[in-house]
């Protein structure tokens, strides 16, 4: 499948970005400090999509940046890969009040901006962080209990995906024993990209992740 020019999707998804930053398109914007759009590299052949941000994540504007965000960290370097490898973001882009669970009008007003980055980044490998993310991508009931480390196609936005589903780093915190499988899931992931069918263009790292404009700098983006 020919992607579009790198240059090219890294510019729309700086636009999606500045659009996703002004949404009112649901009452979280009401309540949110900032919106936690994404952040990462934009040509990632791996994507982590998790809940919705936190308390830290809408101080700082940037995803998994709390305990959960250094475990993240942890199983990526335990794995041979770095964040500024991958792009993380969540399915929802406003952070709910007292970190409630998101209400079904909220994943329905986000939803657009998940499906437009994937469309953009064009990964080959989207992890799916608990149960939200992965009933909103797989489009199943089933939850992650059942479901995870069991690779998945999929296609999202006509692009095809191995959908990847993972228990959220939160709940590896509060249970060891989760903790102790999604260490062992994260262990397939090297596997599933390298299995996966390549993209149809290579981008030298540093070209994705150099030093960033103002009104990008969420994104870790380069023009």
């Amino acid at each position: 499948m020919m992607g579009r020019p790198a240059a090219e999707r890294r510019q729309d998804l700086v636009s999606l970005f500045r659009e996703a930053r002004g949404c009112t398109r649901c009452p979280l914007h009401e309540t949110r400090t900032q919106v936690v759009f994404g952040a990462g590299n934009a040509d990632a052949a791996l994507m982590f999509v998790g809940e919705a941000p936190g308390s830290n994540e809408d101080a700082q504007g940037l995803p998994f940046v709390g305990r959960a965000g250094k475990l993240l960290e942890e199983l990526l370097l335990d794995n041979g890969l770095r964040r500024s490898d991958v792009f993380i973001t969540n399915v929802l882009k406003s952070r709910p009040p007292a970190n409630r669970d998101p209400h079904p009008s909220e994943i329905d007003a986000c939803r657009p901006y998940l499906q437009r980055q994937v469309e953009l980044i064009e990964p080959r490998v989207i992890c799916t962080l608990g149960n939200f993310a992965t009933k909103l991508l797989t489009g199943s009931p089933r939850g992650i209990t059942r479901v995870h480390g069991q690779p998945q196609r999929h296609e999202i936005g006509s692009r095809p995906v191995l959908l990847y589903p993972l228990f959220h780093p939160a709940a590896a915190l509060r249970t060891p024993s989760v903790k102790e499988q999604l260490a062992e899931d994260f262990g397939r992931l090297p596997a599933l990209l390298g299995e996966s069918a390549p993209g149809p263009e290579s981008i030298p790292k540093d070209g994705a992740l150099a030093e960033v404009r103002a009104e990008a700098e969420q994104l870790g983006l380069l023009d």
